[in-house]
C-alpha cells in the first residue's frame, strides 16, 4: 500500500505518512469518543502511521499503563481499520515490579500483553523504548528475532539510544545475523537540536536508520501558546514547557516561527513542523493531537516546503 507522499522507514519495507500520529495522549487527556474520531480523522487524511508505547498513560493518577494501547485496540476492533493502518509500540519502560527493562522472557511476555490490549495479531514497529545496560544487546536482538519469526512483529526500533549504543547494536546485528534497529525515535526539534543533529543524524543517515522523533513541538511551546511563566496553566504539560524552554534562546525561536509564519500566512504549528520535515535524517517526525482542530493544522503542515529563506531563519535563531 504506497501513497503519494509515503516513505520507506529504514530499509524496514514499511511504507509510512510524513507525520507520525503520537498516541500518547489517548485514554490521558483524550477521551475515547474523540480518541476514536481523531484516529479515524487520521486515516481520512491519508496517513497511516500510529505511534504508542505500552507504559503510556501510567503517570496519570489511576493509571498503571496499557490505557493508550487499550483505546487504539477498541478503535482497531470497533472501526476495521486495522489493514489500514501501522501501529508502532515500545517496550522496557517500568510496567510494575520485575516488568522492565529488554531480557528476552520480559520481551516474550510484554509484547502478548500488547498484543492483547491493541486486539491485533501484529505489531508492525516494536521499539525497545529505553536502552537496557544490563541485558546484552545480542539477547534483547535475538528475542526481537523470534517475535519476527513467530509472525508478531515485522520490524525493530529503538527510541532514546545514544549514538554509541545504536551504532553498538547496529553491530552487533550485522556481525551475528540479527534484525537491526530500522529506526530511532530520537527527541529532536527546533529547540533540542544538538545531539541529534551532533551525533544520532549522521548515524542514521549512514546506516539507513529510519527517525521518527518525538516532542516535534517541544510538548507544546513551538506552538507559541507559552510565552510567558502566567502561561504554564494552560495545559496539562505547560509547567514542564515553560520551565525548559522559557529563556532567551526560546523567544528568539518564537519569534523567527511568528516572523515565517506570517510570510506563509500560516501558524508557528505548521512551520515547527514542516522544518522538522525538511531534514535529510528524518523519516515521519511524531506529533500528537488533542482535537480535530489541532489535527487539521498537522495535515496541513505536511503540504508545506518551507524555501532557503525560511529555514536560514529559523536555523540562526534556534542555532
Amino acid at each position: 500500500m504506497t501513497h503519494p507522499g509515503y516513505r520507506e522507514l529504514g530499509r524496514s519495507g514499511l511504507q509510512i505518512s510524513p507525520l507520525t500520529l503520537g498516541g500518547n495522549v489517548f485514554g490521558w487527556t483524550v477521551d475515547q469518543p474523540t480518541s476514536f474520531a481523531l484516529l479515524d480523522a487520521w486515516v481520512e487524511a491519508g496517513f497511516n502511521f500510529i505511534d504508542t508505547a505500552d507504559v503510556y498513560s501510567s503517570w496519570a493518577p489511576g493509571h498503571s499503563g496499557g490505557e493508550s494501547e487499550t483505546v487504539i485496540g477498541k478503535w482497531l476492533k470497533h472501526s476495521g481499520k486495522r489493514d489500514r493502518v501501522l501501529i508502532a509500540t515500545k517496550v522496557g519502560k517500568p510496567m510494575g515490579p520485575g516488568k522492565q527493562g529488554l531480557k528476552p522472557a520480559y520481551i516474550r511476555q510484554a509484547v502478548e500483553d500488547s498484543l492483547r490490549r491493541l486486539q491485533t495479531d501484529h505489531i508492525d514497529l516494536y521499539q525497545s523504548h529505553d536502552d537496557d545496560a544490563d541485558t546484552p544487546l545480542e539477547e534483547t536482538l535475538a528475542a526481537f528475532g523470534e517475535l519476527i519469526r513467530a509472525g508478531k512483529v515485522r520490524a525493530i526500533g529503538a527510541s532514546n539510544y545514544s549514538a554509541v549504543r545504536l551504532a553498538q547494536a547496529l553491530e552487533v546485528s550485522a556481525t551475528n545475523s540479527l534484525p537491526r534497529y530500522e529506526s530511532l525515535q530520537p527527541l529532536y526539534n527546533l529547540y533540542d537540536r544538538a545531539v541529534f543533529e551532533d551525533e544520532l543524524a549522521p548515524l542514521c543517515l549512514k546506516q539507513g536508520v529510519g527517525v521518527i522523533n518525538f516532542y516535534t513541538l517541544a510538548a507544546g511551546f513551538l506552538t507559541g501558546k507559552y510565552r510567558t511563566a502566567a502561561d504554564a496553566g494552560k495545559s496539562a504539560r505547560g509547567a514542564g514547557s515553560t520551565a525548559k524552554y522559557l529563556n532567551a534562546r526560546g523567544l528568539r525561536i518564537l519569534a523567527a516561527l511568528d516572523q515565517v509564519a506570517a510570510r506563509y500566512n500560516t501558524t508557528p504549528t505548521q512551520i515547527a513542523t514542516a522544518w522538522l520535515m525538511a531534514q535529510a535524517a528524518v523519516t515521519a517526525p511524531i506529533a500528537s493531537a488533542t482535537s480535530l482542530a489541532q489535527m487539521a493544522e498537522l495535515v496541513a503542515a505536511t503540504r508545506l516546503t518551507l524555501d532557503a529563506e525560511a529555514m536560514a531563519t529559523l536555523n540562526q535563531a534556534s542555532a
